[in-house]
């Protein structure tokens, strides 16, 4: 058994937990989560795994990337539901989290986006509170997700090592995303930081 595999069997063997998996573009983090869906899934009949995936087409440099996750993730989970959540993921939490479900939040970086930069013509979820606004939806899934039910990974992007690019707007989100990932892990059982597809364990 790999020392990855071994790792993740591991933790799905203690119950329910919260993992949040950082780390930098292609640094293995999906992938790290999805195998412990996987290995979740074979731990014991019964069990399953919901992914909730944040992301949005809105190019075509975009759909081929999220074709191919899903491609991906079909081959390394199979079986494994998909549910888009790009905007009301807290209440996705609530309505898919239970004792025998393992979900996976893919991304957290996304979920921030869809929120402070929303692209223009992007569609997002039917009956949508108008009132809702990033502060409000934040504190939820703060509130929410220490209470699932069930194991719960969350995939992000640290994006605040190298340099920030010039501008207000791009400096909040920065700024947003570094007090979301403190937060998030604050309250996570296990933190997990990728770098060239390898695991350093953070708590």
């Amino acid at each position: 058994m790999c020392a990855q595999t071994a790792i993740s069997m591991n933790i799905v063997n203690h119950g329910p937990w919260q993992e949040l998996i950082l780390g930098g573009q292609k640094s293995g983090k999906t992938r790290r989560a999805e195998l412990a869906a996987r290995d979740w899934i074979a731990g014991s009949a019964g069990r399953r795994a919901v992914y909730l995936a944040t992301g949005q087409a809105w190019d075509e440099e975009m759909r081929v990337r999220i074709a191919r996750h899903q491609t991906d993730r079909a081959q390394r989970v199979p079986g494994m539901q998909t549910v888009e959540a790009p905007r009301l993921l807290a209440q996705a939490l609530q309505q898919h989290s239970n004792a025998q479900t393992l979900v996976v939040v893919d991304c957290l970086t996304l979920w921030l986006t869809n929120w402070m930069m929303p692209m223009e013509g992007v569609e997002f979820e039917p009956n949508q509170p108008l009132t809702q606004d990033w502060s409000a939806q934040r504190a939820l899934f703060l509130e929410v997700f220490p209470r699932c039910p069930g194991p719960v990974v969350l995939v992000g992007n640290e994006i605040g090592m190298g340099v920030i690019p010039m501008g207000r707007e791009v400096r909040a989100f920065v700024d947003a995303l570094g007090r979301l990932n403190q937060d998030v892990a604050q309250a996570c059982s296990r933190v997990t930081l990728m770098a060239a597809g390898l695991p350093l364990q953070l708590k």
